[in-house]
């Protein structure tokens, strides 16, 4: 389900617009149009939608249009022209007094700067929003709790923000948007003011609390490794107008342009690709309740493989068998797989990032069995045909520098 759908949206800056408009549907860019008309081009005719519980990282340079396009979304600033449709109302059509409903019921918005007021308690900021809906103190407090705890303040709610730290800080804006149960995150460079390692904390706080909430959430930024890290899909722009949408992985392996591919020329690709991107399909594998030793032998030379995994029921990973000791058991004249099965075995997640995947598989005389939370086979990955991965869609350098 589509929370948040743009359609052809334009922002111009200055007098007259509609000549700006023109202009811009006339195919003249950016820089062309503001030497014509001294009008300054916001977004140009931007389209893109944002699915219930996803996370979209709209990302570019200073300048690109991104912090402007959010604010056109819920009209902190007004579009030129397009539509911003949310839950399936057309917010570029709302009058004021529904548009001021819409933005507190279903748009909580995070900015860059903390925006606290200094002399309120961090429990006071955190309910403010529903302090201006006019819901009564009782429940405007536990809801800014239950907001805090969710950030990981708890213990701090009567302190002031000045005694707080900046990452601190900005959970306290969090929990404020939080603490408004909206069904949408609108979030503005929202980590970009704090250090480094307060920055990655945040993100991984925000990864963590959205395991929980599954918030749709509309996550502008400036910094490509923040987008990787962040989106489900990234929202790549460029003077005003999207340049390409699509997965990390779609944008670092297939870049639309030149432009995009000088953008992301410098990212470890073993930081995005993921067992699921690199493993590849097997159909030979062994059952521990039907198979024998025969079987297992007569599946691994068809396959042309030394080594075959062994399922148990419901094609969860009981382990691994070589062709050397399926021979022995044969000879032996047992059936029993269990008695030759190697259980000790690694095993990784889909999600599994392949830089880990190196540093995992570069000492195991074994393939790795890439498994679902449920611990069921879905594919499996070797060394050679990881390293041709990652070769053929990245930096070969980054695989050194993984093992290192």
């Amino acid at each position: 389900m589509e929370k948040i759908v743009v359609e052809n949206l334009s922002k111009i800056f200055g007098p007259h617009p509609e000549r700006g408009l023109e202009m811009l549907n006339k195919g003249l860019g950016k820089d062309e149009i503001f030497a014509k008309t001294k009008l300054g081009v916001g977004v140009n005719r931007a389209s893109f939608s944002v699915a219930e519980g996803e996370i979209v990282v709209v990302m570019g340079l200073s300048g690109s249009g991104k912090s402007t396009l959010v604010r056109c979304i819920n009209r902190l600033i007004e579009p030129t022209a397009g539509k911003v449709v949310v839950d399936g109302v057309e917010v570029t059509g709302l009058p004021q007094d529904e548009l001021r409903k819409l933005r507190m019921e279903k748009l909580g918005m995070v900015f860059q700067n903390f925006a606290l007021f200094p002399h309120r308690t961090v429990c006071q900021n955190a309910e403010y929003g529903l302090e201006i809906q006019g819901v009564a103190p009782k429940e405007r407090r536990d809801a800014a709790y239950r907001a805090l705890e969710q950030v990981g303040l708890k213990g701090w709610e009567e302190s002031f923000p000045r005694q707080l730290s900046g990452g601190m800080q900005q959970r306290v804006g969090l929990a404020r948007a939080l603490a408004l149960d909206p069904d949408i995150l609108l979030m503005d460079e929202a980590f970009s003011a704090l250090d480094p390692l307060i920055r990655r904390d945040m993100q991984d706080e925000l990864l963590i609390l959205q395991e929980k909430m599954k918030k749709t959430i509309l996550f502008i930024s400036h910094d490509l490794d923040e987008a990787l890290k962040l989106g489900d899909r990234i929202v790549l722009m460029k003077d005003g107008e999207i340049v390409q949408i699509g997965t990390a992985e779609d944008i670092l392996t297939q870049p639309a342009n030149d432009y995009v591919a000088r953008f992301v020329e410098e990212v470890d690709i073993t930081k995005v690709l993921t067992a699921d991107s690199v493993m590849k399909k097997t159909e030979a594998v062994a059952s521990l309740s039907t198979d024998g030793p025969r079987a297992c032998l007569r599946k691994m030379r068809k396959a042309a493989i030394s080594s075959i995994f062994v399922l148990a029921p419901e094609r969860k990973v009981a382990g691994i068998i070589t062709a050397e000791d399926a021979a022995k058991l044969l000879e032996s004249g047992s059936r029993d797989l269990s008695s030759i099965m190697i259980t000790d075995i690694r095993k990784v997640l889909l999600d599994t990032p392949a830089q880990d995947l190196i540093q995992i598989i570069y000492d195991q005389p074994f393939p790795l069995a890439v498994v679902n939370e449920e611990d069921k086979l879905q594919g499996v990955i070797v060394k050679g045909s990881l390293l041709a991965a990652i070769a053929e869609r990245g930096n070969p350098d980054a695989i050194e520098s993984a093992v290192e």
